[in-house]
């Protein structure tokens, strides 16, 4: 298998990605292959909203060995496990609602020395900025109405000037009645009040009625 470094930490293939384990286990049921003499775990973009914008060509990926990241909606851990195998000398800041699927992701940063889970509500920054110093990337995966006001208050309380930021937006969790077309142009807009769009990708054929978007913090 031809493979090649595409990202520092993110490898692929001709329609696979793979980073380099922190852990040398399986997360999510990702296959762990030995590749010309390399150990590389499996992302899979049907599983992963950052994977599946890599796939689409991503053309910058801020996320660096010593990122200081705060992930909003880690859920289980499996899109931020992939993320601590690349900034395996940063550390991430995984915030998540639920207690139930944060048990996961508690039981995922007891492995991993490079992960911060905190179960907490996303919408109220406030309540980590404990926890939580001025960070280089913020990453939003968060299927809510206001996914944007979301990221803009964070971003405001904890990502640095010229910071990066991505968010993974779901159309009908804004609104379920309009075309997903008009959702993200709206979002667009509400964006570009708080940050300089590098790039939008529509995630289809991993994820439908999502769009993803590259940020700069200005």
């Amino acid at each position: 298998m031809e493979i090649r470094e595409i990202y520092p930490g993110v490898y692929k293939s001709k329609n696979k990605l793979f980073t380099e384990p922190l852990i040398n286990e399986s997360v999510y049921g990702e296959k762990i292959l030995k590749i010309n003499g390399k150990t590389l775990r499996e992302w899979l973009p049907g599983r992963s909203k950052l994977g599946a914008a890599i796939m689409k060509g991503l053309k910058e990926f801020p996320i660096k060995k010593d990122s200081l990241v705060l992930y909003l909606g880690a859920a289980s851990g499996t899109t931020i496990s992939h993320v601590s195998d690349i900034a395996r000398n940063g550390m991430i800041y995984g915030v998540e609602f639920s207690p139930i699927v944060g048990r996961q992701l508690l039981s995922l940063a007891e492995k991993r020395f490079n992960l911060v889970p905190i179960i907490s509500d996303a919408s109220l920054p406030e309540s980590y900025e404990s926890l939580v110093p001025i960070v280089d990337v913020i990453f939003q995966d968060i299927a809510q109405r206001h996914q944007v006001e979301i990221l803009v208050r964070n971003a405001k309380k904890f990502l640095k000037r010229n910071g990066y930021a991505m968010i993974a937006v779901k159309a009908r969790s804004i609104d379920v009645a309009s075309k997903p077309t008009m959702v993200f142009r709206e979002v667009r807009s509400q964006l570009e009040e708080s940050f300089e769009i590098l790039q939008e990708l529509r995630l289809e054929p991993w994820e439908r009625d999502h769009a993803f978007f590259l940020l700069l913090f200005s």
